[in-house]
């Protein structure tokens, strides 16, 4: 009886041979799946990004409006600053030539 009790708690362990000891808890409810496909690619997933290829061109020409303002409103704000800082920093040069 003593015996049979002693190693009670090691049969669960030993029933999962595919998993370390303390993980047996957590793989308890996991069955394997024995050769069986549970996922695979379908046609429709092999070409993921190929209609963005095909699409993109007329994207950005019909979003092409919109991009300018903003990048053409920040990159002039962008200019207009470096160049009045350059000249900032030229007319501080001259005023301390000598």
């Amino acid at each position: 009886m003593v015996a049979s009790r002693a190693f009670s708690r090691s049969r669960v362990i030993m029933a999962r041979y595919d998993v370390s000891p303390h993980m047996v808890k957590w793989w308890s409810k996991v069955r394997p799946d024995d050769g069986q496909v549970s996922r695979h690619l379908s046609p429709f997933e092999q070409h993921a990004i190929m209609p963005w290829f095909k699409t993109w061109p007329k994207k950005m020409i019909d979003r092409a409006p919109d991009y300018i303002v903003w990048l053409g409103g920040s990159l002039s704000i962008v200019f207009a600053t470096a160049a009045w800082a350059d000249a900032a920093d030229a007319a501080e040069d001259f005023s301390h030539r000598y």
